[in-house]
């Protein structure tokens, strides 16, 4: 079995099911893309996803679903979803070996 896109730590997962549960509709999972934005030139994105698009991967870890953005597939192969609580912010964070550099807020990232 080939290697899953991204990898969920517990806590990403963890967070991922509390948000479903929390949904106003019935979801499938997250949707994870990029977005064109910030200092670096991309940034990612996470959304409610209620089912997979055309050519969407899907990761499915510890219960979870993860739809990724086709657009997005190439830039985020081998990195691992994170959540993480601060005492100033909390979400989710992305360790991804693609990226060249970071912004220095860490929004955004460049390949």
């Amino acid at each position: 079995m080939p290697e899953p896109i991204i990898n969920l730590t517990d806590a990403a997962a963890a967070r991922v099911q509390s948000l479903m549960s929390k949904a106003d509709k019935g979801v499938a999972g997250l949707r994870v893309g990029l977005s064109t934005r910030g200092c670096s030139g991309l940034s990612y994105v996470v959304e409610y996803a209620e089912e997979a698009k055309q050519f969407e991967e899907v990761v499915e870890d510890k219960g979870v679903k993860v739809f990724i953005d086709p657009a997005a597939t190439m830039f985020l192969i081998g990195a691992t979803m994170d959540y993480r609580e601060g005492k100033f912010e909390s979400g989710f964070v992305f360790e991804n070996p693609n990226a060249k550099g970071t912004c220095g807020c860490g929004e955004s990232f460049h390949v």
